[in-house]
C-alpha cells in the first residue's frame, strides 16, 4: 500500500485515498467484531462508528504526512538528467546546466599558427559534453604560474566553431615586453607558449561574452581585424557558413606579412565553402614569398572598408586599441550608426608589469598591500602588486563577479564601492555610475577598499 500511495503526486487525492483505505479497514474489522460477539447494545455500534471515523481522519492525516516524507527518497535516488538543447546554447526545457564554475580541461593539441600565435585545443578532463557557444565569445582560464602568489586569470577568444563541438580552441599571441619599457612581458601568454604542452590541465569557466554575431540575421556583416584580433572573426565566419550561408559576409584582416598571418589557409578553406564570404587581406610590409597571399598593401582603414562595402551592414571590429579607435571614428564619420558597430579590443591594460601596477596602486602612499573587503561575501584579503585587477583578485579568492569584456568597455563588471578609491589601469570606455567602479581594469588606490561583492 505504501509504495502505491507514494506514487500519487496530488496530495489531496493521496489524502482521500489513505482516509478511505484506513476507514474501510476499520469499518470491516468492527463489523466482523460485532458479528462474532453478537452485540446488541447501541454503545457497541457507536464505538464501531466512532472508530471508523477516527481511522478515516488518521488516514487522511497520514496521507499528507507521507507525502512530505515518502516522496523525498524518490527524488534523492534519481540522478538529475542533464540535456543540452539542439543548438547547445542553453539547457533544454526543464533542465539545468551544471557547469557554472571552474572545470578542468586537458590540452589535446598544440599548433603553431604564425610567428606569434599558437592554438591550444581543450577537452574536458571528466569526458563530459561541453556546451556550444555564440560565435565571438571567449573562455576564461586559470593558470598556476610559478612565482605568482595567486592563480592568474585570463580570457581568450574562442577561435573555432562547430554546431556540436567536442573541444574548445584558444589561439593565443605571445606578448613580448612592450618596446621602450621595463615592464614584464605577458605572463600568461608566455607561460602558455613555453610551459603548456599536450596533456597539461587548465581550469576554465563556461564560454561568455557579449561580442557576438547572430548568424541568423540577413543584414550583411563586415568582420574587421588585425593581428590576433582574427580569432573571434574565424568563429563568426565559420558560424555564418554553417548556419546561414546566404548572409553576405566580408572578412577583412590586416597583418604585417605572411609569417605573422595566422589561419591564412583555414580562412581560404571557409571561403571556398561559402560563396557569400568575401575575404580581403592587407599586408603592411609584405615580403617576396607573400606574393599571391594578400590583396592590398598598407593598413586596414575606413577608406579600404568603404571601398569594399557599399551597402548597409553591421560592423564587427577586433584588434589593437589604435586600430579600433581609428575604425570607430572613421565609420562614425561615414554615417554608420553606433548601433551597427560592435567591437572588442585587445589591450595590454590587464597585462601591465608588476612595476607599473605597483606605481598605479600606490600614488597616495597606500602601501604595497592594501586590504580589499568583499562585503557581500564576507571575505577580506590583502592585495599585492602582482595580483592584477580587482576582478582577477576577486576570482582568485573564489568569487564569481559578472564580467564580459574585461577591458572597461562593456560595463558588465561595474559594482558599488562602499569605501576607498581605485586607480584604473587604462581609461574606461563604459559609463560608470556614481559610487561604482569597473573592477576589470582597476586596482586599489587606498589602503582599504570595500566592494559590494
Amino acid at each position: 500500500m505504501l509504495a502505491s500511495l507514494g506514487k500519487i503526486q496530488n496530495s489531496f487525492v493521496r489524502s482521500l485515498t489513505a482516509a478511505a483505505t484506513v476507514g474501510s479497514a476499520i469499518t470491516m474489522a468492527a463489523a466482523i467484531g460485532l458479528g462474532v460477539t453478537n452485540a446488541k447494545e447501541n454503545a457497541a455500534y457507536r464505538a464501531a462508528l466512532y472508530s471508523a471515523l477516527a481511522g478515516t481522519g488518521c488516514g487522511a492525516i497520514f496521507g499528507l504526512v507521507y507525502s512530505a516524507r515518502g516522496s523525498q527518497p524518490s527524488t534523492q535516488t534519481q540522478p538529475e538528467r542533464q540535456t543540452l538543447s539542439i543548438d547547445g546554447l542553453r539547457p533544454a526545457a526543464g533542465e539545468r546546466q551544471t557547469w557554472k564554475d571552474w572545470r578542468n580541461f586537458v590540452v589535446i593539441r598544440k599548433v603553431k599558427e604564425s610567428e606569434e600565435i599558437t592554438s591550444f585545443y581543450l577537452q574536458p578532463e571528466d569526458g563530459g559534453a561541453i556546451p556550444n557557444f555564440q560565435p565571438g565569445q571567449f573562455l576564461t582560464i586559470k593558470l598556476d604560474i610559478p612565482g605568482q602568489p595567486r592563480p592568474v586569470i585570463r580570457t581568450y577568444s574562442l577561435s573555432d566553431y562547430a554546431e556540436s563541438g567536442a573541444y574548445y580552441r584558444l589561439s593565443i599571441k605571445r606578448e613580448p615586453m612592450p618596446v621602450g619599457t621595463n615592464f614584464m612581458p605577458g605572463i600568461a601568454s608566455n607561460f602558455m607558449h613555453d610551459r603548456v604542452q599536450v596533456g597539461s590541465i587548465i581550469p576554465a569557466k563556461p564560454p561568455s561574452g557579449k561580442f557576438v554575431l547572430d548568424p541568423q540575421k540577413s543584414l550583411p556583416a563586415v568582420l574587421i581585424s588585425n593581428g590576433v584580433g582574427i580569432t573571434p572573426m574565424i568563429s563568426m565566419a565559420k558560424a555564418a557558413t554553417l548556419l546561414n550561408p546566404h548572409r553576405p559576409i566580408w572578412f577583412v584582416h590586416g597583418a604585417r606579412e605572411g609569417r605573422f598571418h595566422a589561419f591564412r589557409d583555414e580562412v581560404a578553406t571557409i571561403a571556398q565553402q561559402n560563396p557569400n564570404l568575401h575575404v580581403h587581406v592587407a599586408y603592411s610590409r609584405p615580403q617576396p614569398p607573400d606574393t599571391g597571399h594578400y590583396h592590398s598593401t598598407g593598413y586596414v582603414d575606413t577608406d579600404l572598408i568603404r571601398s569594399l562595402v557599399q551597402q548597409d551592414a553591421e560592423y564587427f571590429l577586433c584588434g589593437s586599441p589604435a586600430f579600433m579607435q581609428s575604425l570607430r571614428e572613421g565609420l562614425k564619420a561615414a554615417g554608420v550608426p553606433d548601433s551597427q558597430v560592435f567591437f572588442e579590443a585587445f589591450t595590454k591594460g590587464i597585462s601591465m608589469g608588476t612595476e607599473a601596477r605597483a606605481i598605479a596602486a600606490n600614488p597616495n602612499g597606500a602601501g604595497d598591500r592594501p586590504e580589499v573587503v568583499f562585503a557581500e561575501s564576507g571575505k577580506t584579503a590583502t592585495w599585492r602588486s602582482g595580483d592584477g585587477s580587482l576582478l582577477e583578485f576577486a576570482e582568485a579568492n573564489d568569487l564569481n563577479p559578472s564580467y564580459s569584456c574585461r577591458q572597461g568597455i562593456c560595463g558588465t563588471c561595474m559594482c558599488r564601492i562602499l569605501e576607498g578609491e581605485v586607480d584604473y589601469q587604462n581609461t574606461p570606455v563604459a559609463a560608470i555610475d556614481d559610487g561604482s567602479v569597473l573592477i576589470c581594469i582597476s586596482t586599489p588606490k587606498t589602503a582599504r577598499v570595500v566592494l559590494d561583492l
